[in-house]
């Protein structure tokens, strides 16, 4: 019992780190003096830096064959897709209608695992996944100015930012039981960085970055935090497990955003988020149950890697 609980810790900190990134990414582009490009390719190449020295500091083997294929659709996810769509989006949108769009992410990155294990989950698991959709499309419309006036920009790219993270995530969690968790999103991180670091330049050279120190230490955190130091308590909780438990807890992540959103920026919590943010919280929820109703919830060797075990630990 004391392990469960102690996995379960580590899964809600690693959480806690995540539910900051939305907010985080507000404060560094609202002003303008930061471009998105920027903020969304720098703290991937601070990330990757610190990647690469634990990666080299522990040794860790080069990953072989499909595993560079596999890691270039992690980093494509979570490394390039999902931050630089977020960081456009929240020039516009707020943290907390934000935060009740990607809180379909839990659904999403289910329905990617699914596809990608070929499970046969029951017919609920589908139907909730369509209505968590269903519901995050609808509250998105409304908030844009009514269904007449269809999706704001800022929509569509927080739900391909949700779609680019469930593929990430999907598939860094087949590939972490091979490499090992903190490893996979280590190796993700380097493989891209050499795209990174073209956007960052180009970027800086096109809008020359001038922020304040809040907006600086805003940036830092979707760096150290957001992309890297969040993983190892994630994946850390999922190592110690049981994993279907821990992973449940990411179903929190959104009503920490929108408290951080209230808190931290003053933005309003407004009835249509709250009820909007239950809405597809309760169906995210109703579908990562039941998929992993069919799953055991006590995590096997194959479940988790030797890797894992002893080095492990999104966050």
């Amino acid at each position: 019992m004391l392990s469960q609980r102690t996995g379960l810790w580590w899964g809600l900190l690693g959480v806690a780190a995540f539910s900051l990134t939305v907010p985080m990414t507000r404060v560094a582009v609202a002003s303008g003096t930061l471009s998105p490009l920027f903020v969304g390719s720098a703290r991937a190449v601070i990330a990757a830096l610190l990647a690469a020295a634990a990666l080299a500091l522990t040794r860790q083997r080069l990953p072989r064959g499909d595993q560079w294929f596999r890691l270039a659709l992690v980093g494509g996810g979570v490394v390039i897709g999902f931050p630089l769509l977020t960081s456009y989006a929240l020039t516009t949108a707020s943290a907390s209608h934000s935060a009740v769009v990607i809180a379909l992410l839990p659904a999403a990155t289910a329905v990617l695992a699914v596809l990608r294990g070929r499970e046969r989950p029951p017919a609920v698991f589908w139907a909730m996944a369509a209505v968590g959709s269903a519901a995050a499309l609808g509250f998105a419309a409304l908030q844009g100015g009514g269904f007449g006036s269809g999706l704001a920009w800022s929509d569509l790219l927080l739900f391909g930012a949700v779609v680019a993270a469930a593929v990430g995530y999907a598939e860094g969690g087949l590939l972490a039981r091979e490499l090992g968790a903190w490893q996979t999103v280590s190796w993700a991180l380097v493989l891209c960085a050499p795209l990174m670091i073209l956007l960052a330049v180009a970027s800086a050279v096109q809008q020359p970055p001038s922020a304040t120190p809040v907006e600086w230490g805003a940036l830092a955190y979707l760096a150290a935090v957001s992309m890297y130091l969040g993983f190892f308590a994630w994946y850390r909780g999922l190592a110690i497990g049981p994993m279907a438990q821990v992973s449940q807890v990411q179903l929190s992540q959104p009503v920490m955003t929108i408290g951080w959103a209230a808190l931290l920026l003053g933005e309003a919590l407004t009835w249509p988020t709250v009820l909007g943010g239950f809405a597809v919280i309760l169906c995210a929820t109703i579908a990562v149950r039941a998929r992993l109703g069919r799953t055991a919830i006590v995590p096997t060797k194959r479940e988790v890697s030797p890797h894992i075990r002893s080095g492990g630990g999104r966050a």
